[in-house]
């Protein structure tokens, strides 16, 4: 029978490569460091049963998948990643959707009630910030976060423009409201530089 720490060590490679994702990427979900995952994935220690329960969680297959000395069935792995991948894109899209579907709903409810307020245009231009936080968070939750910084950055410009365009509705110019954008930008910007912490370097063999 083969060694327990190979066979993990080469199920976590073939799952992580196959998924497409970096040593980083999956230590990241772990809270663990990259230096971590290369001494898992080169047999030198084996995660505890709790941490092998999360690393079957996050490739979708069973815990005893981990610790057998099977070959992965490469293509239905694929095809579950793909399928799941396509279910992410269609739930974020849906829900994007949704948001202007409520924008266009409460416009027209509007217009059917009042005639006269000028205002119910305005509700598009809420839409824009409402589905970029519903990106954000789909974006943390499924797809890269390194994309987070350039989502925070839409949102923030967003919410300035939503202000701005609001003032203008009463006839009051707040242009210098997008001092705070310039001032964000640069603290999102440096936000990106920052390194997150090596965590749990050590562990049992």
């Amino acid at each position: 029978m083969d060694d327990i720490k190979s066979i993990v060590a080469k199920n976590i490679t073939e799952l992580r490569i196959l998924n497409n994702m970096t040593q980083l990427e999956l230590a990241e979900k772990l809270h663990y460091s990259d230096k971590t995952i290369s001494k898992w994935e080169r047999g030198e220690s084996t995660p505890d049963i709790s941490v092998l329960v999360m690393i079957a969680d996050i490739f979708g297959v069973s815990l005893d998948y981990l610790v057998k000395s099977e070959n992965i069935d490469k293509a239905v792995i694929e095809q579950k990643n793909s399928e799941s991948a396509y279910n992410h894109r269609a739930i974020t899209y849906i829900s994007e959707g949704l948001v202007m579907f409520i924008a266009i709903f409460a416009f027209i409810i509007t217009s059917l009630v009042s005639k006269t307020a000028d205002f119910k245009w305005l509700y598009f231009i809420y839409a824009t910030p409402i589905t970029i936080i519903i990106r954000l968070i789909f974006n943390s939750i499924w797809f890269n976060p390194r994309n987070n910084y350039i989502i925070v950055s839409l949102l923030m410009w967003s919410v300035l423009a939503s202000i701005h365009i609001s003032f203008l509705f009463f006839n009051k110019n707040v242009a210098l409201i997008y001092l705070l954008g310039i001032a964000g930008q640069v603290i999102i910007i440096l936000w990106s530089f920052i390194k997150k912490p090596k965590k749990k370097e050590t562990e049992e063999n």
